[in-house]
């Protein structure tokens, strides 16, 4: 009775050691950048923003990083989102309309500076490789190469 329940027992710990193991899909799943840029020419057309003053925007890897500055009280409640029209604008290279989205409900006077970086992969186009983002508010536009 006793070795059973020791079999029992081993078997219980090896099925629970087991489980806790991470699968290799789970890790290549991930994405470096902190979110997904929104394809959705809706929302572009009618999204609206509280203010904000964009001073940086880079590719890094498939990563649209960007860098605000907004007035508020930390930061830590705004919510953003970088939204693409859907519009592929045909030149050589093809041009996309990128509009950021901020959401700021803080009514300090203090500014803060935040970073965040969106995966532009959704916004590739097939058969090139090559594209120039035109991101609303900010001058310059960017070339994305993938």
């Amino acid at each position: 009775m006793k070795i059973s329940k020791i079999i029992i027992s081993f078997f219980c710990f090896t099925l629970l050691f087991m489980n806790t193991q991470c699968d290799d899909d789970d890790l290549n799943s991930t994405t470096p950048c902190d979110q997904t840029v929104v394809v959705d020419n809706g929302f572009y057309d009618t999204a609206t923003s509280d203010f904000y003053t964009l001073t940086e925007a880079v590719i890094v890897d498939n990563c649209l990083s960007i860098t605000i500055e907004a007035s508020g009280c930390d930061g830590n409640s705004w919510s953003m989102v970088m939204v693409d029209s859907g519009t592929v604008a045909e030149s050589s290279p093809e041009q996309r309309y990128l509009k950021f989205v901020l959401s700021n409900d803080e009514v300090c006077l203090a500014v803060f500076t935040q970073q965040r970086s969106f995966d532009v992969t959704p916004i590739q186009i097939e058969g090139s490789n090559e594209i120039i983002l035109n991101i609303e508010g900010f001058e310059e536009p960017i070339t994305y190469t993938y």
